[in-house]
């Protein structure tokens, strides 16, 4: 909700979740990590009020324009979308970086820490079940799956997850307001990896960035990471690219989900780039990793095709 003071020019956004006590526990956690971004400088709407009773929160307003519409307004190419996005970028890196100082795990509803464990049952599992089982109802051979999926998922936890994530970083949570980006929903923040973030900022499906965006964006991104930490370049993009499969793989499971068993049908067209960008994030891997996985990838891209001609 919108509240307009009576004076008219102060405007307070109002957040009111759903009663239960997850929704109630996920509000005290925006209340908890907003106030501690805000106070380590990153860039977050500031918080004014909070009820433990009911879960309302107050903050700040910043407007109707997402980064997603400017995009779409502008188009992906355009110099002011590259602006916004670079904007964001710098934010990113003090969120992670800024953001972790002094913040305290107990303040996370969900779990403290983006791990092994949350890659299998939250990303990679949660694609099986809502994508490929509940939405598509495909056959495949599920013990090979688990076995790659356990690769990445070993592979990916390698990297250092001492920084603060976001978890949700995309282009329709990152306000832009007098040529600043802000961030919101960042009440599921956790510790975890670096590159998930950006991973979940460049192949985000609501937008489809074109490749060569994507890459111009990533170099960015480093060069103002190792303005302010030590990082090598080479770990940190075999880094990347595990973690935005992982990030690509809850995606897909998060679309399904939503669009089936929410009714939300808003989801359910960007499942199909969602697609293309996880056989895109596959096709850079040598031919003998993961072959289920492209297999089932393809399987998906057909049912969804054969889906569509139907008018389904």
């Amino acid at each position: 909700f919108r509240l307009v003071h009576q004076d008219g020019r102060r405007v307070i956004g109002a957040v009111a979740p759903p009663g239960d006590i997850a929704g109630l526990k996920e509000a005290f956690a925006g209340w908890q990590i907003g106030r501690h971004l805000f106070r380590r400088g990153v860039a977050v709407p500031k918080t004014h009020g909070f009820d433990q009773a009911s879960g309302l929160l107050l903050y700040d307003d910043l407007g109707d324009l997402r980064l997603h519409d400017v995009v779409i307004q502008y188009g992906a190419g355009a110099g002011k979308v590259l602006t916004c996005y670079k904007r964001a970028i710098i934010e990113l890196v003090r969120m992670q970086i800024d953001g972790h100082q002094g913040f305290d795990p107990s303040w996370c509803w969900d779990t403290p820490l983006y791990d092994r464990q949350v890659m299998l049952e939250r990303e990679s599992g949660y694609f099986l079940q809502a994508l490929c089982r509940d939405l598509l109802q495909l056959d495949f051979p599920e013990k090979p799956l688990q076995v790659e999926f356990q690769v990445l998922a070993d592979r990916a936890a390698q990297a250092d997850a001492s920084f603060l994530l976001h978890r949700d970083f995309q282009s329709r949570n990152i306000m832009v307001q007098g040529g600043d980006a802000y961030f919101i929903d960042y009440q599921a923040a956790r510790l975890g990896p670096l590159a998930y973030d950006l991973a979940s900022l460049l192949i985000d499906p609501y937008v489809a960035l074109p490749l060569a965006m994507q890459e111009e964006l990533k170099e960015y991104y480093f060069d103002v990471l190792i303005s302010r930490v030590a990082y090598d370049r080479q770990q940190f993009l075999g880094e990347f690219h595990l973690l935005a499969m992982q990030r690509n793989l809850q995606i897909l499971g998060a679309f399904a989900f939503l669009s089936q068993h929410r009714g939300r049908d808003f989801f359910r067209p960007y499942i199909l780039p969602a697609l293309h960008s996880l056989q895109g994030l596959l096709a850079e891997f040598s031919k003998e990793d993961y072959p289920c996985l492209k297999k089932l990838a393809s399987q998906c891209l057909s049912a969804i095709d054969r889906g569509s001609e139907q008018g389904c």
